[in-house]
């Protein structure tokens, strides 16, 4: 009851081969592989960008220079 039978997908078939006729389907078959082919050139095209730009660049030298001592001032702690 649920499932249907050869004899229902032969028809269901024909109604879409009247419908669209052979031409018209084989047209859209075409179509549809052509848009899965520019579909994938696009994610490739994608894929490179992005591989481009996130090369990473090395990371500048830090550069350490030794603080030159600055003379301490002397504060008197005994409260004189």
């Amino acid at each position: 009851m649920g499932s249907m039978s050869i004899v229902h997908w032969l028809i269901v078939l024909v109604v879409v081969l009247i419908l669209f006729g052979r031409g018209r389907i084989s047209e859209m078959m075409g179509d549809f592989g052509k848009g899965i082919s520019s579909f994938k050139k696009g994610l490739n095209e994608t894929d490179e960008t992005i591989s481009k730009s996130a090369r990473i660049e090395p990371p500048a030298p830090v550069v350490t220079e030794t603080p030159t001592a600055a003379p301490v001032e002397k504060t008197d702690t005994t409260g004189a």
